[in-house]
């Protein structure tokens, strides 16, 4: 995009940046929407009995002389009361799986209407930011898909207050769940590039992360307790380190 173009052509190529990335949105959702089955049977497979993590932990166990380790096989039941809800799942869990597919092309348009009013240190900076940020939320979606999320599964669908109530779980339950941990632990492993940020306004201090390491590592502590309320150590030990690893990367890459 040349710099010497006026404000209403400025409108015309952000104009054909959106609608193509609407358009790009638009088919990989509709990919996604056809392929049916292959997505559901990824997004429910933390609920079987053979997901990897349960035989990660079931080898980890054997090693360490430790049975209790292995997760015990469980049958969860899933019901449907709303007589669209599974049409509609289908529908916004494809735009989502659209939305990721398509996400680095829409991200890489935008950075192309956007370099031109940058120097090139910055442009370099703005593609180093961009790979590193994308790569710590896929970190996050996957922490959150390969353990956090079938361990608070496995608690919360099998635990109950009596015998006399037996656990159904619903479809919206279930993806809602799902959805908001995925989210989340994508926002949080982009702790590095937030600190970053804010180191480089002037906001933030290395010697403020370092003061308050013990006080955060608590916090993470209490907050993987809260999402993943399976009461083993070991199990909660586990989820908490990697997002502590985080903190120390965040203190290391503050100059």
């Amino acid at each position: 995009m040349s710099d010497n173009l006026s404000f209403w052509e400025h409108l015309d190529e952000l104009r054909s940046v959106l609608l193509k990335s609407l358009g790009a949105w638009c088919i990989a959702t509709l990919v996604a929407f056809i392929f049916k089955g292959p997505l559901f049977a990824f997004l429910f497979a933390p609920t079987q009995s053979d997901f990897v993590l349960y035989g990660w932990l079931c080898q980890l166990g054997q090693a360490i002389g430790w049975e209790g380790l292995c997760p015990e096989s469980v049958h969860i039941q899933f019901i449907n009361t709303e007589l669209t809800a599974q049409f509609m799942s289908h529908i916004q869990v494809s735009m989502l799986a659209g939305l990721v597919l398509a996400l680095p092309l829409i991200i890489w348009w935008l950075y192309g209407f956007i370099s031109p009013a940058l120097y090139e240190q910055e442009r370099r900076k703005g593609i180093v930011l961009s790979i590193t940020s994308l790569f710590l939320f896929a970190v996050g979606v996957g922490l959150s898909y390969l353990l956090i999320f079938p361990l608070s599964f496995r608690f919360l669908g099998t635990y109950q207050v009596t015998s006399l109530v037996v656990n159904q779980i619903s479809l919206s339950s279930y993806m809602s769940l799902f959805l908001v941990l995925t989210v989340l632990m994508g926002l949080l492993c982009e702790i590095p590039i937030l600190t970053w940020l804010l180191s480089r306004m002037g906001i933030l201090e290395r010697e403020h992360l370092r003061r308050y390491r013990r006080h955060v590592f608590v916090a993470i502590l209490i907050l993987c307790a809260v999402i993943t309320p399976t009461g083993d150590p070991f199990t909660l030990l586990l989820i908490t380190l990697p997002i502590y690893l985080l903190y120390e990367l965040s203190i290391a890459i503050i100059k």
